[in-house]
């Protein structure tokens, strides 16, 4: 029988499958995307005019590319968009030409400070062309006259997003968004994709209390566009996670929304300390991925951003040196496993009323001692019907329990569902 694969090594699986296509922040690569996620999860697929007006910004042109090359006069290929999607400049617009490798330098783009990394580049907004390539290949070409073609089209079209949704117990709504604009880069980029569709589908085994809406888009304009499209029900969002570079070997970091105190940064901050997993937690800043979007003054969302190492934060971001061998089915799984973590929380983090606030009521003659019987946490969990009858005044929610108490969140949780059910508290 061959062994069980992990959520972990699905993931990379799906990594993988991605990695070759060429993602812009529209174009048939976004689409190709999409269609694989959607063998995952079912997507709901939107496709937004060229010259559609979202907020300050509206929707470029749609662009596709069928080929692109450097050859020398001999007709070798020196520079391949076949062999990887990084060697074109995102957006390129159509070139056939010949020139000098003189005049050619002016378009080309390296890493020179490492020389065998082809770098990601893009100019959406601006009309442009140009590959990236090693800084080795450069070095190596010498002068002459070399062919170059981009063959790509920049015409109205259509920007494409899609949503996922796992219903809840109420339509509250948590939006999970990760990006799917970059071509091939696995952390920045196709791990976050994985990471949100794994979680999807684990959410979807149980009902959770909140309805989950998960969002794959384009960065920036993709998230400007979602926002747009849905202003007028912004206020069913409660909160929020944007996640992205989620695969590398690097500790956790949690960026905070622009509130810092919103319910989303509060859980995060909580479930990481009390994993005890070495990680980080950030302040808010207006760059970065899409919770500078959401978070904008106007929408002021509770979104905060899950990564391993932040974006520009390791040497291979944005490079050929962020492929698959770069993220691991480990990391992954580590990351799913606080999203899973954090949601559980969020989920069960409701303010009670005591309905015995006169007093202790007495819990052993409705047996909730009795309960306890023979459990090692005895001690802690009967310890956790005390806080949660002494906060159970409409204010708190079981989070400030657990952390005013110092006690486990679980437990503080199980309590709070025992004391429910003995009718001494209510939602």
């Amino acid at each position: 029988m061959a062994p069980m694969t992990t959520a972990g090594e699905e993931m990379h699986a799906l990594v993988e499958r991605l990695y070759p296509l060429c993602r812009s922040i529209t174009g048939d690569g976004v689409r190709a995307t999409l269609e694989i996620v959607g063998e995952y999860v079912p997507l709901q697929v939107h496709e937004v005019p060229t010259g559609t007006q979202v907020l300050d910004w509206t929707v470029p042109q749609e662009w596709n590319i069928r080929d692109a090359y450097i050859a020398d006069t001999a007709g070798n290929r020196v520079v391949d968009f076949a062999a990887s999607s990084l060697h074109v400049l995102g957006y390129s617009v159509p070139v056939s030409r010949t020139m000098p490798l003189a005049e050619l330098r002016e378009h080309l783009h390296t890493l020179p400070d490492h020389p065998a990394w082809v770098p990601y580049r893009t100019s959406y907004y601006t009309p442009e062309w140009g590959f990236c390539l090693a800084q080795e290949t450069l070095d190596a070409l010498p002068d002459g006259d070399y062919e170059v073609c981009v063959d790509s089209t920049l015409a109205d079209g259509h920007l494409t997003y899609a949503e996922h949704v796992v219903p809840g117990q109420v339509t509250d709504e948590v939006i999970v968004s990760c990006h799917v604009c970059h071509p091939s880069l696995a952390n920045d980029n196709l791990a976050g994709i994985a990471v949100a569709t794994f979680l999807a589908r684990a959410l979807a085994e149980r009902t959770p209390y909140y309805t989950y809406r998960f969002i794959y888009a384009p960065g920036t304009i993709g998230a400007i566009t979602w926002l747009a499209r849905n202003a007028e029900r912004i206020d069913q969002v409660k909160h929020g996670l944007v996640l992205a570079c989620a695969g590398d070997s690097g500790q956790l970091t949690y960026k905070q929304s622009r509130r810092g105190d919103a319910e989303i940064d509060r859980v995060l901050r909580h479930v990481l300390a009390a994993s005890e997993r070495p990680h980080h937690v950030n302040e808010f800043t207006p760059y970065g991925y899409d919770e500078r979007q959401y978070c904008s003054p106007g929408f002021d969302l509770g979104v905060g951003s899950l990564s391993r190492t932040p974006y520009a934060g390791y040497p291979e971001y944005h490079t050929s040196a962020d492929n698959p061998d770069f993220v691991s089915p480990e990391a992954m799984a580590d990351t799913l496993a606080v999203c899973r973590e954090a949601f559980a929380v969020l989920d069960r983090n409701r303010r009670y009323v005591n309905l015995s606030p006169y007093g202790e009521p007495q819990l052993g003659r409705r047996g909730l001692y009795d309960s306890l019987g023979g459990r090692s946490d005895a001690k802690q969990a009967q310890m956790a019907m005390l806080w949660v009858l002494s906060l159970a005044d409409g204010e708190h929610g079981l989070l400030d329990v657990a952390e005013r108490s110092g006690l486990p969140f679980d437990t503080v949780a199980a309590a709070a569902d025992a004391l429910h059910g003995a009718g001494l508290i209510k939602a």
